[in-house]
């Protein structure tokens, strides 16, 4: 029984400081949205949700089902460009 308490405490103590993390991180994400410092456009911001969303719905999944792990990186959709 005690190897489940030892288990539980480093889920919850890692939880706590991932979760920290990546709130402190969507919130430096969310420091883009002012047009006083950046220039973007509907399409930047919607795959960035669409990103993000994806993400949280995988994170959802795995606690639910084991699932294979993803990509971690993220870009935007380049447009094919007519070069010169």
């Amino acid at each position: 029984m005690a190897s489940l308490e030892t288990k539980l405490l480093r889920f919850e103590r890692l939880a706590e400081k991932r979760v920290t993390e990546a709130v402190k991180k969507l919130r430096l994400i969310g420091n883009l949205a002012n047009r006083h410092n950046y220039d973007y456009t509907e399409s930047h911001v919607l795959e960035i949700l669409e990103a993000l969303e994806s993400e949280v719905r995988h994170l959802r999944s795995l606690f639910w089902h084991e699932t294979k792990g993803r990509k971690s990186v993220f870009s935007f959709v380049r447009k094919n460009s007519t070069k010169k």
